[in-house]
């Protein structure tokens, strides 16, 4: 059990010394607290490590004076650019003119050759104020030289739900208020003794990741903390990240971000180098589940066999099978500045770079390898990867690889399982010498488990949206048995029986309704997005026009290849450049663009990466690793979204399921029946209502609450609650708006307000206290209106000496009361760190007073103090009194610089001043429906004049209606 004395710090502090690092005080660190560097052990290294400057030791300074420069330009250029600028320090790629005549030599800040030579230290509360009144304390600072690497936030949890995301989220809070202390950061840690996370600066908290191997089996709690920080904070492998497993890249936004690598990505790419230099086995099988970082993979594994001097300057070769991915690829190398990469045209230039002995990343696509003839290079550091290994569609892969390059190493990736009848992968790229041949698997319950992929459920569509049952059978159970085979007249032949049952008008016209309801019920809510995958390129046709039918077309779009003998009115509406493309599905992966479905047959099932994607609606037979791959476009974690989902129109997951056979049994593993949800509902439901059995739960209003809360009166009793509340608020949410849960209406809306109602006032416990879904927070507020508390904290706040003549029993009442009043005015100002501050000194009184270590009278004296200084603290806070809200509003967007004439400016603000007043309800700042309906309602209005892109006029609009709407 933790407490101050044996605290989670202290367990970290002592794993690190254990392996390898030094613990050091901060006391005896020679620095100030405005320094981030401790500049005296880092001028000691340069000295130790560059024979140059220990000639002239005055150069260090030099060097120093560069590294304080990009340290004060963090504020004006941003965290990750000058992490990326100091992280070339880091790596030995700068320069300084310290030759004989001048000639610039390279600086060494680290020794990675040798790492004896480095100092390791590790430090507790590293204390960082770079101004009086600004002071961050992080829990753990590992300095590699004197440089702050690696800062870690742990948490001795006072209650369960105390976990790792409170600490990624102080860490957070430490990027944007001391951003210089992260300038030279590899990586950040947050734990709480039971899991451990890692993310890079800036990357959002969904986005942080657990770190151990593969072959791992489950680790109870502590030795789950102690295996990742003896697996990744080993000095060896901080160096090894630092070095080689730093990436900048780009995003879709044109934002540079930090990419750290996954575990699975570092443990393989070491196996493919390993087996390369060894030279012994000349093969190998990667299985990573879809989604799980294939493209960085390659990245990795690229840079460090051309960077590998044992090599001697090998060529890598990328093979992907599709024109599609073959741009995802090249666009991950591109955008992560790759040197040396090229991507091939045509046949003829793969042949001319491999003939010339081309020493570079080559990028390509299989068909370039189909069409080779004979021998292409017989040198042997050539080493291919091939993506997507497990298509052979494009005829004998593995041979005439062999063939073209009789030499290479051959790895193949995959992100589906090899099924029974594919033995030529196997035969080309499984090694006898790998259990089950796989050289590394990384597998969906893995990814799952990691939270790097979400699970996915299938939605059956109702029969009469099927294909008659007979008609189906001759055309589907044939046309299924022939999709990988190569008998394409016969395919054809039974396509065209099928393509036609498909397409009859008036099922289109039912599908096509059908998916416009069930997208503004079950994913319009959650605003996130969806592909509709159909039959052929006729049907995306068919279905956009139908679809316009019911949504603004500005909401759909298609997106297919286009043929010669196409229609002319297809080419005018759906051709697109590459460039057009491209912004198209920037656009859809935009939460404020209007762009909501797009509409395909083939194009963007594989390789197309939109987390904003929740949904597919399938009208085409597929099967085993197309199928996979498919539906594996909606499974990528993004805020808010907790599973993705598959809406079945042909039956391809329930009643023709026999007709599929599946040759991979783990199809059946990763998508599961959204029905599933609802067998459990019911029980879920029932574990949360016994925490209150004999309440009477038909009374309104906070009256009808205090009862709910007296059955939950410790942190810990609040926190069970809370696990199992939110774990029956994912299936609502799910499963919602459907009939089936008007039975479970009135317990589930209850439930939610005693949720609401005792949800810590400090914020902590993220992890388990989340914010609710947008459909719970509709069934609150549905025809009813919120009940605010009457606000008379000040009348109640008594003298010490009437506390003297009160007695226990009144004491609880009264104590009763005012709790409620202070927690209702703490949530009103919970982004106040001032107030978060009082929120946790409230949950302190409470814990002592359920243990019995105050009673009622002292519990009612702490409250009374609590109650003060929040009655002092909301008279601080300065009221900002405007006679004409619109005249103000239209001030805001003059000084916004927005491009508008005053008339249109008017316009813009009596449509904000309309829609906010309709909207908004007594109150509504205090709520998170409140909140996020007139952010909805701004961003919309904002929208409509092509002004939604402009963030920091949106943040100033909003700030002003929160504060006087």
């Amino acid at each position: 059990m933790f407490n101050e004395e044996n605290s989670v710090e202290n367990f970290v502090r002592d794993l690190l010394t254990n392996i390898g690092w030094k613990f050091v005080p901060r006391s005896e660190l020679n620095r100030a607290e405005s320094d981030v560097l401790v500049e005296e052990n880092l001028v000691s290294a340069l000295i130790r490590l560059n024979p140059l400057i220990a000639g002239n030791p005055g150069r260090a300074d030099e060097i120093i004076y560069k590294l304080r420069a990009i340290l004060l330009s963090v504020r004006g250029s941003g965290l990750v650019k000058a992490n990326e600028e100091f992280s070339r320090w880091l790596k030995n790629e700068k320069t300084m003119p310290f030759g004989e005549r001048g000639e610039h030599v390279s600086i060494k800040l680290i020794d990675y050759e040798n790492p004896e030579n480095n100092e390791f230290v590790v430090t507790t509360q590293y204390s960082y104020t770079p101004k009086r009144d600004l002071n961050r304390r992080p829990d753990l600072v590992l300095l590699v030289n004197g440089i702050p690497l690696i800062v870690g936030e742990v948490k001795s949890p006072v209650r369960p739900s105390v976990s790792w995301l409170d600490g990624a989220i102080q860490l957070e809070d430490y990027q944007k208020y001391v951003p210089e202390l992260f300038v030279p950061n590899a990586f950040c840690f947050a734990s709480e003794g039971k899991r451990f996370r890692v993310g890079s600066v800036k990357l959002p908290l969904e986005k942080w990741q657990p770190w151990r191997t593969t072959t791992d089996t489950a680790f109870e709690q502590l030795e789950e903390v102690k295996r990742a920080v003896n697996l990744m904070l080993s000095p060896e492998v901080v160096l090894d990240l630092v070095k080689n497993f730093t990436l900048f890249s780009t995003n879709q936004s044109g934002q540079k971000i930090k990419i750290l690598c996954r575990y699975q990505q570092y443990e393989a790419t070491k196996q493919i180098v390993q087996r390369v230099i060894e030279g012994r086995i000349r093969k190998g099988l990667i299985w990573h589940f879809q989604g799980s970082g294939k493209s960085y993979l390659m990245v990795y594994a690229g840079m460090q066999l051309r960077q590998n001097p044992e090599l001697r300057s090998p060529t890598v070769i990328v093979v992907v099978d599709r024109i599609d991915l073959n741009s995802q690829i090249s666009a991950t190398f591109n955008a992560s500045n790759i040197p040396n990469t090229v991507t091939t045209e045509s046949r003829d230039e793969l042949k001319k770079l491999l003939e010339q002995d081309t020493r570079k990343i080559i990028i390509t696509t299989i068909h370039k390898f189909a069409e080779a003839d004979g021998v292409l290079n017989e040198r042997e550091n050539i080493i291919v990867l091939v993506d997507e290994a497990h298509r052979t569609q494009e005829g004998d892969l593995g041979k005439k690889m062999r063939e073209s390059l009789p030499n290479a190493f051959l790895f193949g990736l995959t992100g589906t399982p090899i099924n029974t009848r594919d033995r030529n992968t196997f035969w080309a790229f499984g090694a006898e010498e790998d259990e089950n041949g796989y050289m590394n698997k990384y597998s969906f319950e893995q990814s799952l488990k990691d939270k790097a992929t979400l699970p996915i459920y299938f939605v059956p569509r109702p029969v009469d949206l099927h294909i008659n049952q007979k008609a189906i059978d001759e055309a589907f159970h044939g046309m299924i048995d022939q999709l990988e085979e190569d008998d394409k007249i016969q395919l054809s032949k039974r396509a065209g029986k099928f393509g036609v049952l498909v397409k009859v008008p008036d099922r289109i016209e039912k599908v096509c309704k059908n998916i416009v309801e069930h997208y503004k019920k079950h994913i319009g809510p959650g605003e996130f997005k969806g592909q509709i995958v159909t039959f052929d390129r006729e049907a995306c046709h068919l279905y956009k026009q139908e679809i316009d039918k019911y949504i603004d077309p500005e909401e759909s779009a298609v997106v297919m290849t286009l043929r010669q003998g196409d229609p002319e009115d297809w080419k005018k509406k759906y051709s697109l450049t590459d460039d057009e493309l491209a912004k198209l599905l920037d656009r859809f992966r935009d939460p404020a663009d209007p762009l909501k479905l797009l509409i395909v047959t083939s194009k963007l099932l594989t390789g197309f990466d939109a987390p904003i994607n929740q949904v597919m609606y399938l009208d085409k037979p597929m099967k085993d690793h197309t199928l996979l791959q498919a539906i594996c476009r909606v499974n990528r974690p993004y805020p808010n979204k907790d599973h993705g989902l598959v809406v079945d129109y042909l039956g391809i997951f329930d009643n023709v399921a026999n007709a599929l056979n599946f040759d991979i049994k783990e199809i059946q593993d990763v998508i599961s029946n959204i029905n599933n949800l609802k067998e459990d509902l019911p029980i879920a439901l029932e574990i949360c209502l016994a925490y209150f059995e004999g309440i009477d739960r038909s009374i309104e209003g906070y009256e009808g609450l205090l009862p709910a809360q007296e059955c939950l009166l410790s942190n810990e009793m609040r926190d069970n609650f809370a696990a199992d509340y939110s774990y029956l608020a994912r299936h609502w949410e799910a499963i919602s708006p459907d009939s089936f849960l008007n039975q479970y209406k009135p317990d589930y809306k209850w439930l939610t307000q005693v949720y609401q109602s005792i949800k810590p006032a400090s914020g902590d416990g993220k992890l388990v206290w989340y914010v609710l879904g947008p459909k719970t927070l509709d069934l609150i507020h549905e025809n009813t209106t919120v009940q605010t508390i009457r606000d008379d904290l000040e009348t109640l706040i008594m003298d010490a000496d009437i506390l003297g003549k009160i007695s226990e029993k009144d004491a609880k009442k009264k104590a009763e009361e005012i709790e409620i009043k202070i927690e209702w005015k703490l949530h009103k100002n919970a982004k106040d760190p001032k107030f978060k501050e009082l929120g946790k000194r409230l949950e302190e009184l409470k814990d002592k007073h359920y243990k019995n270590t105050i009673n009622s009278i002292e519990f009612l004296k702490g409250l009374l103090e609590i109650a003060k200084e929040t009655v002092k603290l909301e008279r601080e806070i300065p009221a900002e009194p405007v006679d004409d809200t619109k005249e103000a509003l239209t001030k805001l967007f003059f000084e916004c610089k927005i491009e508008k004439t005053p008339v249109i400016v008017e316009k813009i603000v009596s449509d904000i001043d309309n829609v906010v007043k309709y909207t908004r309800f007594d109150g509504w700042q205090w709520t998170d429906t409140g909140e996020k309906e007139i952010k909805k309602a701004l961003r919309k209005t904002l929208l409509k004049y092509k002004l939604h892109k402009d963030q920091e006029l949106f943040d100033k609009a909003y700030e002003y209606i929160r504060e006087h709407y």
